[in-house]
């Protein structure tokens, strides 16, 4: 007589519960637009509906772990289908879509990807411009290459960013099904709702991010990461997370930061079991096979276009973008009205980074798990903290989460120098920590306690019924350095494109005082609803700086001019 088999842990039953349920966030926009222009898109919506419906009744009832394994697959393929159907929606793009296929481009024709401004791109509706503190915009790619390459067989399917966004959410898709598959069978649901739920990381497919291509590499690395060169080995699957890693960080500057942490993390674990030659080896080797798939990836701009690749590729931390993000910065931003030590915050976010490396390797027995989590942290001092840096990282997350647990480090080798192996090791462990990790904090401090260097005054409006044509200010420079303002007005988050100066010195003397004559960039700026708050902010770049100042406009109602 068989023995009747187990039935599915009802952790396992609420988990496949919950990525289903996952599915159903912007399920209904996507089915409301598909159900206006394209019928057969929301046929399949409808189909997807009731899919899920079934989905949530057989992950409660089933009987066997084999069966709820095909419910949590039935899940992934729905998963899939409605990205694929938002996709056929919405697949113009964003800027870093549009960048990237331009590159494509320009690539297939044979001319030069890096150092070359396309400003034509940005005056469609929807493309966001990225402004600087030098008063100007970036038009140009600023991302390692492989995106272009991949993009370039795709440029058949259309104009704009439509090929990026195939490349980033087709990515999406094959990286969600390579988690799906190597997490253990009980955690497969998590890979989808971490991938394909909540509606938030395919947007950023859809949106052509070469980072959903750099996450999508990095998720077979991070899958068993600590189990990398296991014996002193590699053998086919560490060469082949090695290639990842390399492909990834030819795909993205994100993986730059992770890498460290995935390395360091690896020697550490590797020593504790075969010392420190050995474990040094194993690193090399890593890093070798690594290297070789980045160089591979970028040999033809290197050889093509040095210099230019050079300043491309570094362009995201050299290209002074004004500040943006949901991080610190906002204390400048909103909180107050500006600083005079915005280059603080970049000071902060290398030394946090520096500083948390250096405390994960003191005690990567404890912070081990936490390596793919750890480098993000040091975006949120940075000056563009947006918070796509964290959430399309997010099912790195999960993979280490499940696949390099706690017990994986308890081996792992960390230094121990005299002082912290003491008697009152624990206090000294802490004070330790503290120590690595202060000059972050303090140069965040001395960022967010600046004070704005311009004094700004509005001494005349020249303004229609609904518009306003002029601004003219009154501007005092109270710091010790010459400045030289770019003006703009803001409402909320975000920003608009920098005012014209048709009056007042190019560069502000220091404790100097000028009037400032301002004029719109498309030669009107619309006036706000009554009651809402309008933000004068001025950007100088060396040094970096940010003054702002509320500002009293005429109402849409009243057509004043003072």
């Amino acid at each position: 007589m068989s023995a009747t088999p187990e039935p599915p842990a009802q952790w396992h039953r609420v988990l496949t519960l919950l990525a289903d349920v996952s599915l159903f966030i912007g399920t209904r926009e996507v089915w409301t637009q598909a159900a206006t222009h394209r019928l057969g898109v929301a046929a399949v919506i409808s189909g997807c509906y009731a899919s899920i419906l079934l989905c949530g009744v057989l992950a409660l009832v089933v009987r066997r772990e084999r069966s709820l394994a095909r419910v949590d697959l039935c899940v992934l393929v729905t998963g899939v289908t409605l990205v694929l159907c938002a996709w056929v929606l919405y697949h113009r793009g964003s800027d870093e879509a549009v960048l990237t296929a331009q590159a494509a481009r320009e690539l297939a024709a044979g001319h030069g990807v890096y150092g070359n401004p396309w400003p034509w791109l940005f005056g469609r509706s929807g493309i966001a411009l990225t402004p600087t503190v030098t008063g100007g915009y970036d038009f140009t790619y600023g991302y390692p290459p492989l995106a272009p390459l991949l993009t370039a067989p795709l440029l058949w399917l259309g104009h704009g960013g439509t090929p990026a966004t195939a490349v980033s959410t087709g990515a999406l898709v094959v990286g969600t099904v390579v988690l799906w598959r190597l997490l253990p069978v009980p955690w497969r649901s998590a890979a989808t709702m971490a991938c394909l739920g909540f509606a938030m990381l395919p947007m950023y497919g859809r949106l052509g991010y070469p980072a959903i291509l750099a996450m999508a590499l990095l998720v077979p690395v991070v899958v068993r990461w600590p189990r990398i060169g296991r014996g002193g080995r590699l053998g086919p699957a560490g060469v082949a997370q090695a290639a990842c890693l390399g492909a990834a960080c030819a795909a993205q500057q994100l993986p730059w930061f992770l890498t460290p942490f995935l390395l360091a993390g690896i020697y550490a674990v590797r020593r504790g079991e075969l010392g420190a030659r050995a474990a040094a080896l194993v690193v090399l080797r890593i890093c070798g096979a690594a290297a070789t798939v980045w160089l591979l990836i970028n040999t033809y701009f290197i050889v093509s276009e040095p210099g230019a690749w050079i300043e491309g590729v570094a362009l995201p931390i050299t290209q002074g973008a004004v500040l943006h993000g949901q991080g610190l910065v906002d204390v400048s931003l909103y909180l107050t009205n500006g600083s005079d030590r915005l280059d603080w915050y970049s000071h902060a976010s290398l030394l946090l980074l520096g500083g948390l490396l250096a405390v994960f390797v003191l005690f990567v027995r404890r912070l081990g798990p936490a390596a793919t989590v750890l480098p993000w942290l040091a975006f949120y001092l940075a000056t563009r903290s947006q918070d796509g840096y964290y959430l399309m990282m997010t099912p790195l997350w999960l993979a280490a989460a499940v696949t390099a647990p706690l017990s994986e480090f308890a081996g792992a080798w960390q230094p121990r120098p005299r002082l912290l192996s003491g008697p009152h090791r624990r206090p000294v462990r802490i004070a330790a920590a503290v120590l690595l990790l202060a000059p972050a904090l303090a140069s965040a401090a001395l960022a967010a306690t600046g004070s704005p260097p311009l004094r700004m005054r509005v001494i005349s409006v020249r303004a229609g019924a609904h518009t306003l044509s002029r601004l003219t200010l009154r501007v005092t420079n109270t710091d010790d350095d010459a400045l030289t303002p770019h003006f703009t007005l803001t409402r909320g988050q975000g920003m608009y494109p920098y005012w014209s100066v048709l009056r007042g010195p190019a560069t502000l003397a220091a404790q100097a005082t000028a009037t400032y004559e301002l004029r719109p960039p498309e030669g009107t700026y619309a006036l706000p609803h009554q009651g809402q708050r309008i933000r004068l902010r001025v950007f100088t770049a060396s040094p970096q700086t940010l003054s702002s100042a509320y500002v009293t406009l005429p109402s849409a109602r009243s057509g004043v001019r003072r």
